[in-house]
């Protein structure tokens, strides 16, 4: 995991779930009755990743911006923006990434769901809202799934699910000019004590570096050398007893 705090830029992988939301409001028959939000939770600089929303096609942006925010777990994170998604009101869908970047725990979305009583269709590899239901397609492994539910719904989408637009340098400089609304927890009526590490259901007992890496052993050759890598494989470990 990498959990620097990163430079405030947007999450890559949220990106999508703009350029999903985007393409969603310039299909709808009323385009102009449909308005894209994004939303973010973060420090001073993450305004940056809301910023970025602005010029991905979102019409607003939202930044909830507390210092009792710090140390969040996915849990907390997500009240936070089960909150912020209450007070924005009348949201139809709920668009996410498939993953931070960060942690990579892939939990933030069903929990985010449960919290705000939504259906939640995940890893979607295409979505299509027709009228007052959202259809997904799920690819796995070995099967292709798909899934379906009424509105109000939240998705959750992959790298897969599209290409995301490049802003222009008209989109970039309106992004700019155009306010990002910020909100503090006493905002949402949120209690200090239910986020943050206080608020927070995991705890990290303990942390270490990765080991540095060893120096490679390069096996090259016929016969000999399919001896020499079972060898090596042996001495790791990695063959069971009964594999030999």
């Amino acid at each position: 995991m990498v959990r620097d705090g990163g430079d405030g830029t947007i999450n890559e992988l949220d990106e999508n779930a703009l350029e999903a939301a985007a393409r969603i409001a310039e299909a709808a028959e009323d385009s102009d009755g449909v308005q894209v939000v994004a939303l973010t939770v973060g420090p001073d600089d993450a305004e940056d990743a809301a910023r970025r929303g602005l010029q991905l096609g979102a019409h607003a942006a939202v930044h909830v911006l507390d210092d009792d925010i710090a140390g969040s777990d996915v849990i907390a994170t997500a009240t936070v923006l089960a909150a912020a998604i209450r007070r924005i009101g009348d949201v139809d869908l709920v668009l996410t990434g498939m993953a931070g970047l960060d942690g990579l725990t892939s939990l933030l979305p069903a929990v985010l769901a449960d919290l705000l009583d939504l259906p939640a269709l995940t890893l979607a590899a295409d979505v299509r809202v027709d009228g007052g239901n959202v259809t997904v397609r799920r690819d796995l492994d070995h099967a292709t799934e798909v899934l379906a539910a009424p509105l109000p719904a939240l998705v959750s989408v992959t790298d897969g699910a599209n290409e995301p637009r490049y802003p222009n340098f008209q989109a970039i400089m309106a992004a700019r000019k155009r306010p990002v609304d910020s909100l503090a927890l006493a905002d949402l009526g949120l209690d200090p004590a239910t986020v943050g590490q206080a608020g927070s259901r995991t705890e990290v007992l303990a942390a270490a570096p990765r080991p540095p890496r060893t120096e490679q052993v390069l096996v090259t050759g016929g016969a000999e050398a399919g001896r020499a890598l079972a060898d090596w494989l042996i001495e790791q470990g990695l063959v069971r007893e009964g594999d030999r």
